[in-house]
């Protein structure tokens, strides 16, 4: 990179210096040639007055005043050429060259050169292994003469990993212990790798990190996703659809990751024989459960966080049992439709083992994400949390919030 940015400079010198090269001569060519010319025209004109005088054709007088004049045109000649000579040079021009042409040549080499290969990206791949190497080799050894540091094993873990070096990452994880046990991140990969060494089987010790992941976040998508993909290894197609179906839930609509599942979804399905769920009634339409067992309101926006919810960001609606993580019911729209009326019933039960109107009161809140994803980010907006009971209208949440 040095190299190349020295080399671009010299260039762009070596241009500036021919480009301003006339601008500090003192005297140009043509100029030389008008000198010349007119010193031998006044030599020509200074002999011819001689040879009249000397064959008495001209008076000494007239002679005398002939000279004085061809002398006096020679002289203010001479004056205005060197005028011309000692001209300063043109600052604002000097200077608009000096800027204009690094500017030309910076805006042509972003246009049709390779930018990326002066931070290394695409060229330097190889030697950002070798840091990242280095690094890693660095830390496992401070780690050996640190031996009760988990924090560093579990960073340890993540970077063998990550470098696919999962017989290694195994023991770190091991070394890491109990210092994971509420990161369900760090429980489902350390899943993933130990299922890696053991031929890609989820069976034993990987499915117990699973279950741990799961109860220390509910949510947790890498947890989801090996859950569901253990219970498919057990051909248990059914539990293995809930459990996707849920993940599928908090995609967002669309993207890379939800087609992807969608099409493992659609597989099992067709291995299984087990139809597709009758899709429910969009929000507009439905139907309240009977008994009242669902929660109804109205979600809007302060105006003062107006400018941070843009109008493809999601809207989710979420009734909770108290004191719990996994949501109950969920609604989900758009942030160009608030304010918005909802209502949360049975038809949006994650789990139809455990409706909203199963539930004596919940906790209902709404959060404005622009992942759309079902794990809080930094950024969301959210509302108040409000305990209500199951049955119960014109609850008013009002998104005022901004997560740290």
């Amino acid at each position: 990179m040095n190299g190349f940015l020295v080399a671009a400079a010299v260039t762009v010198a070596l241009v500036l210096v021919l480009l301003m090269r006339p601008f500090f001569r003192r005297t140009a060519p043509g100029l030389t040639s008008r000198q010349e010319l007119n010193s031998a025209i006044y030599r020509e004109q200074l002999a011819k007055l001689e040879q009249d005088l000397a064959e008495g054709l001209l008076a000494k007088d007239d002679y005398a005043q002939a000279r004085a004049e061809l002398q006096r045109r020679l002289l203010e000649e001479s004056q205005a050429e060197d005028k011309a000579v000692t001209q300063s040079p043109p600052r604002k021009t000097m200077i608009g060259i000096g800027l204009a042409v690094p500017l030309v040549a910076g805006a042509f080499y972003l246009l049709i050169g390779n930018p990326a290969s002066l931070t290394g990206i695409g060229g330097h791949e190889m030697a950002d292994a070798h840091e990242l190497d280095r690094m890693v080799a660095e830390l496992a050894q401070k780690l050996e003469k640190e031996p009760n540091n988990p924090k560093g094993w579990a960073m340890l873990a993540r970077s063998y990993k990550v470098m696919g070096r999962t017989a290694e990452a195994e023991k770190a994880f091991e070394r890491a212990g109990s210092f994971i046990d509420d990161d369900a991140q760090m429980l489902a990969s350390y899943a993933d790798v130990v299922a890696s060494n053991n031929g890609g089987t989820l069976v034993g010790k990987p499915t117990l990190l699973i279950q741990k992941a799961l109860k220390a976040d509910p949510d947790n998508a890498m947890a989801l996703w090996l859950s569901g993909t253990a219970d498919l290894e057990a051909k248990n197609y059914r539990q293995a659809l809930q459990t996707w179906e849920r993940l599928a839930a908090m995609l967002p609509p669309g993207s890379d990751d939800a087609k992807m599942l969608q099409g493992a979804i659609d597989d099992v399905r067709a291995k299984s024989g087990i139809p597709a769920a009758t899709p429910a009634p969009a929000p507009a339409t439905k139907v309240a459960a009977a008994g009242g067992g669902n929660v109804s309101g109205t979600v809007e926006l302060d105006p003062a966080l107006k400018g941070k919810a843009g109008p493809d960001d999601t809207v989710m609606i979420i009734a909770r049992l108290p004191g719990t993580r996994m949501p109950l019911a969920v609604v989900r729209v758009r942030a160009a439709e608030l304010p918005v009326k909802f209502t949360l019933d049975d038809s949006q039960s994650m789990n139809p083992q455990s409706p909203i109107s199963a539930a004596a009161e919940v906790e209902v809140e709404a959060r404005i994400s622009k992942t759309g994803m079902a794990m809080p980010e930094s950024g969301d907006l959210l509302s108040a949390v409000q305990k209500v009971k199951v049955g119960a209208s014109g609850v008013s949440l009002k998104v005022a919030q901004v997560r740290p």
